[in-house]
């Protein structure tokens, strides 16, 4: 299992979708109509259109288009339904995750008596989307930063959220209003009944575990079975609590700085005890302090497999081990990476003309986990315009309630950084855009997360996940009554292709409706470093 997390760390978009628009019944009703697309992933994908509400509150204001894709069932005998996927993001695309990860997800048992189905949110790439720019020519220009700290860093930080604030103000259209997490649960309500399912099957990653517990209050009578893995804190994502909505950015409030720090805290540990499996070993978490001291009084270039030069700074050494905590399975290759960076600062390096490592994201953080992002067995076409720029905010900044002034995310940053170690800024920063953004969603949804819904939900957290640490799962789990707690002793994001264990017993929930019994705990397959 662990080569397919490898395989999923490095890919963009996949193929633009050609979709023919929904057909009609002769009773009016909408149905869709799925046609073979996407040959270069798999021949058997089928794609098709819906059209929903622009606004649930105001039917007479339109309807925009969403674009699905699904894998049918292998055993189409024994189907039970569609299971409703959701790779995370905010914006993340449903398309491209049944695309690349649909065929290796979960069991053979689940993919042959399910319909996986992905869909593009509302806003977002396929779908009716949220565009700001013409072209991706037009985006600003990056800063070079994984996140800022001095007062000229944030300045120039500042003034690209608000080039882009500018453009969605002036050149967003209607839909930059209506991308709450609530209106993309909403939708998944109507395509679980145009795909003909009484009940909703759904498994949401990462920031898919807030839609899922949108839809699970917001239609608490039409859960079949929710999985939710990689769990964000609800509250800390919508409100906050007590007057954290107007202090605290919503990405300071989820602690995933603290997540972050604990899964580097046991990079360090395994790393130690590995030896010489670890090219990083012998005291680690020193090592590591001194690197980071001296990236900050002297940047170094460094050169990938592919020859291109990185200036390594303080801030992308932060921000490439934040994309490092999201897979183990690739501990061993950034372990190589920061033994090289070493060199490099004390001016011993060996590397030569060209390291032999592959390229590692610096991208900013987004709660999307690698399994999300694997690229099809053919290859990939990418996105004439992936709407990620937009698309993050135009969900999060819709959802949450944020401080209205830039000093809130300074501050924050600064202590978070003094209390939770190196990722409090990076994390802090990662939401800044939410404070001048000018979309706002009158449908979002606040809470509460404590309706009692039909079935059960399963709710699945790593013990060290970087981006949505396992307080966020224990905290659904203590909102939401009935619900189960399935527990996973590993390290990274989400719990995909870490642990056969995990997989099972998500797909006998999913099958059965079988929840875990309490204190259930799996182990990740692979230990990093041990052999």
């Amino acid at each position: 299992m662990s080569e397919h997390r490898a395989w999923l760390a490095s890919i963009g978009m996949v193929a633009a979708l050609a979709v023919l628009a929904p057909a009609a019944q002769a009773d009016g009703q909408q149905r869709l109509r799925w046609t073979p697309c996407h040959p270069e992933a798999g021949p058997n994908f089928q794609c098709a259109v819906a059209q929903v509400p622009l606004d649930y509150g105001n039917p007479r204001a339109g309807t925009i288009a969403l674009a699905l894709t699904r894998l049918p069932a292998t055993d189409p005998r024994r189907r039970i339904g569609s299971l409703f996927l959701n790779p995370g993001g905010p914006g993340g695309s449903g398309v491209d995750y049944v695309l690349g990860a649909g065929p290796f997800l979960y069991t053979d048992a689940v993919r042959a008596r399910f319909d996986l189905v992905g869909f593009d949110p509302r806003g977002i790439l396929r779908s009716s989307p949220l565009r700001c720019y013409d072209s991706p020519d037009q985006w600003p220009q990056p800063t070079g930063l994984a996140f800022p700290s001095t007062r000229d860093e944030e300045e120039r930080w500042i003034a690209t959220d608000r080039a882009i604030d500018r453009a969605c103000r002036v050149r967003g259209n209607a839909i930059r209003d209506h991308m709450s997490t609530a209106n993309v649960a909403r939708d998944m309500d109507v395509l679980r009944d145009l795909v003909g399912d009484s009940k909703l099957s759904y498994a949401g990653v990462s920031y898919g575990s807030y839609l899922g517990a949108v839809y699970a209050n917001l239609f608490p009578g039409r859960v079949r079975a929710v999985v939710v893995d990689g769990v964000l804190d609800p509250v800390a994502w919508s409100t906050g609590r007590g007057a954290e909505g107007f202090l605290v950015p919503f990405s300071t409030r989820l602690r995933s700085d603290a997540g972050a720090m604990a899964t580097l805290q046991e990079f360090f540990r395994l790393c130690d005890a590995g030896g010489p499996r670890c090219a990083f070993s012998g005291g680690a978490a020193r090592r590591f302090a001194t690197l980071a001291r001296a990236l900050k009084q002297q940047p170094v270039e460094y050169v990938w497999d592919d020859g291109f030069v990185q200036v390594f700074d303080y801030s992308n050494l932060i921000g490439i081990s934040l994309s490092a905590m999201y897979g183990s399975d690739i501990w061993p290759d950034y372990a190589r990476l920061l033994a090289d960076l070493e060199a490099l600062a004390n001016g011993t390096s060996r590397l030569g003309a060209q390291s032999t490592l592959k390229r590692i994201s610096i991208d900013a953080p987004r709660f999307i986990p690698p399994a999300a992002k694997r690229k099809p067995p053919g290859g990939s076409i990418e996105e004439d315009y992936p709407n990620f720029l937009e698309g993050f905010p135009g969900v999060a900044c819709s959802d949450s309630n944020n401080p209205r002034v830039y000093a809130a995310w300074s501050i924050n940053g600064a202590l978070a950084d003094l209390q939770y170690g190196y990722f409090g800024r990076l994390w802090t920063w990662a939401s800044s855009i939410c404070a001048e953004w000018p979309g706002h969603d009158e449908d979002r949804y606040l809470g509460p997360f404590n309706r009692v819904t039909a079935n059960p939900v399963l709710i699945v957290g790593n013990r060290f996940d970087p981006a949505t640490p396992y307080h966020g799962a224990v905290t659904l789990r203590g909102l939401l009554p009935r619900s189960a707690l399935l527990t996973v002793d590993g390290w990274g994001h989400t719990s995909l292709f870490l642990s056969a264990c995990a997989d099972q017993t998500i797909s006998r929930y999913l099958l059965t409706g079988a929840t875990p019994t309490p204190g259930a705990t799996c182990r990740q397959d692979v230990v990093p470093f041990a052999q």
